[in-house]
């Protein structure tokens, strides 16, 4: 597991090479439903219109905990099947969005040797006040390590014989 290094503060990446195809790793990211399922923060709770196949613009809402429970909705901003997608947030209750909102998630997948190549990102550029969470970077970076690892869990054949 590697951060990717950008030139930007408000861009933080992490990259993992996994063992499967990249069809079945963008299979669960396209679901929400799996969210829960991967989340290396443990925030994800679940969404309420249960598995749904995304694509460019669709929205789904996200349960989520970090000490006290909220919700979020997101919108899906980029996607190329089985090689990008990204979903931008913001929470639910509109006076929360004059204050928090429009980080990216982003994900690209990249054919390797071995399997697929992932990068996930944390994008806070269109965030309302991207000032009021950069310092979330180095938990947000973790989060991220342990999301790639649980991604792998899932989707991983192991080896017979290991």
């Amino acid at each position: 597991m590697t951060e990717h290094p950008t030139a930007n503060a408000d861009v933080a990446s992490v990259e993992r090479l996994i063992a499967a195809p990249p069809e079945r790793i963008f299979d669960l990211l396209a679901d929400p439903d799996r969210h829960q399922e991967i989340d290396g923060s443990g925030t994800v709770r679940g969404t309420p219109e249960g598995s749904q196949r995304l694509a460019l613009g669709s929205k789904f809402g996200m349960s989520m905990n970090a000490g006290f429970g909220y919700s979020m909705e997101s919108k899906v901003i980029e996607f190329e099947e089985n090689r990008r997608i990204a979903w931008q947030t913001r929470p639910t209750i509109a006076p929360m969005r004059l204050l928090f909102g429009g980080r990216i998630w982003r994900y690209e997948l990249t054919p390797s040797e071995g399997g697929t190549l992932v990068r996930e990102s944390w994008d806070i550029r269109k965030e309302v006040f991207p000032w009021s969470i950069r310092s979330l970077r180095s938990k947000t970076i973790e989060s991220m390590t342990k999301t790639l690892e649980r991604i792998a869990a899932v989707v991983e054949v192991p080896v017979e014989g290991k």
